[in-house]
């Protein structure tokens, strides 16, 4: 309940490089499924920050609904909503796309 509270506040929530950014989606993601807030690095690459946090890299084809998942071109995270879908932090709100536009994934619940 908590990941679908998160992504009803976020569904208009458009970018911002400071305060709203794909890290910090990711991040309140892991909260809203775990519960705690996890330990980041902020390294020089998103996999490696969130590589940092202690959860397992999985083969994106077997995410979940909670886990979180990095696309594109240049590199963001998001977070799997549904079977074969992710959301991710877009310039007017949440942009969505399938699993099959990303290369990583990590299991979190």
């Amino acid at each position: 309940m908590r990941l679908a509270a998160l992504l009803s506040a976020a569904e208009a929530r458009g970018f911002d490089a400071r305060h709203w950014n794909c890290a910090s989606f990711a991040l309140a993601a892991v909260e809203a499924v775990t519960g705690n807030k996890p330990s980041v690095k902020v390294l020089p690459c998103l996999a490696a920050s969130a590589d940092s946090a202690g959860f397992p890299r999985i083969a994106p084809a077997y995410a979940r609904p909670g886990d979180i998942v990095l696309a594109g071109d240049p590199p963001r995270l998001g977070v799997v909503v549904e079977a074969g879908r992710a959301v991710f932090v877009g310039p007017k709100g949440l942009t969505h796309a399938p699993l099959t536009e990303c290369s990583i994934a990590w299991r979190i619940g």
